[in-house]
């Protein structure tokens, strides 16, 4: 079992920053693709950005060139940095991983462990 918990959520105005942490625990792995999902009220759960356990990276459309996905394999702690953050980045954002040694995936089936999320508000 892998246990993730988010952090780095919280209220900030249009083009401001935020980092968002996952700490993962449990039975890590460097082999472990993962990602990060947001929910905004009223709405489905959408892949944001995923790194994969061979080094490359995915991200959704709206986020490219503002959002940045990194892991620190030593700490087992992957990031999501949010820059020129936007009032429909509202959501609650999610950190998930995948079972070891899979293709990385967009689809939020994919991954078989989730965090409990951690909310960003983007005010205008």
């Amino acid at each position: 079992q892998v246990q993730l918990v988010e952090s780095g959520g919280g209220l900030v105005q249009a083009g401001g920053s935020l980092r968002l942490s996952c700490a993962a625990s449990g039975r890590t792995s460097s082999s472990y693709n993962m990602g990060w999902f947001r929910q905004a009220p009223g709405k489905e759960r959408e892949f944001v950005a995923a790194v994969s356990w061979t080094g490359g990276n995915l991200y959704t459309d709206s986020v490219k060139g503002r959002f940045t996905i990194s892991r620190d394999s030593a700490k087992n702690t992957v990031y999501l940095q949010m820059n020129s953050l936007k009032p429909e980045d509202t959501a609650l954002y999610y950190c998930a991983a995948t079972r070891p040694r899979v293709a990385v995936a967009r689809r939020s089936d994919a991954y078989d462990y989730w965090g409990q999320g951690t909310q960003v508000t983007v005010s205008s």
